[in-house]
């Protein structure tokens, strides 16, 4: 099989290692084949839109999702690395209100797939990171809703040694008790 599929605590949340070709020259993988992806996860997606972020170390961006317009990502780090967290916000599932997390790095290639539903974030631990993203369904900037980074009811665990920098929207995001959720 050409990639590795492992399920984290959250069973939906999968990390993707994909099966890397090296010599002296360098590597090669291939970083996303359709036909691989459903055959070892069982998921048939289509992805409309590919993201590039690029941040510096302690940036904090997230928790961000769609309610409406759901977006399944599969995520990755192309230089750099981070620590990125998924949240289940979906009210009827086991494990609501519950985080995963890994890191993520371009030495690691591992990926992750957060599937709609889910709150998405991630914070810089390298001086620099180039970030990818494969998402579902288009991006609308009116649609997205966000939960604070620090709310204590989801208790993440963020690999933080000071303040993180944040943008405006993410400082003053609402707890999960009053944000927007799934059903």
């Amino acid at each position: 099989m050409p990639i590795t599929v492992t399920p984290t605590a959250i069973p939906e949340v999968l990390v993707i290692e994909p099966k890397v070709f090296g010599d002296a020259r360098g590597f090669f993988f291939e970083s996303f084949n359709a036909r691989d992806f459903r055959e070892a996860t069982g998921l048939d997606v289509t992805f409309v839109q590919d993201n590039h972020s690029g941040s510096s170390r302690g940036v904090l961006r997230g928790l961000h999702y769609q309610v409406q317009q759901p977006q399944g990502k599969l995520v990755r780090v192309v230089q750099g690395e981070v620590f990125d967290v998924a949240v289940d916000l979906r009210r009827s599932s086991p494990t609501f209100g519950q985080w995963v997390g890994e890191t993520l790095s371009a030495e690691n290639r591992k990926q992750l797939w957060i599937p709609p539903g889910f709150a998405h974030g991630f914070l810089v631990l390298s001086e620099w990171a180039d970030f990818n993203y494969k998402v579902t369904a288009y991006y609308n900037p009116k649609l997205e809703n966000i939960i604070a980074w620090n709310d204590p009811n989801i208790d993440i665990s963020w690999p933080i040694r000071s303040t993180p920098q944040l943008n405006a929207k993410d400082s003053e995001a609402p707890v999960i008790s009053t944000a927007a959720l799934f059903e």
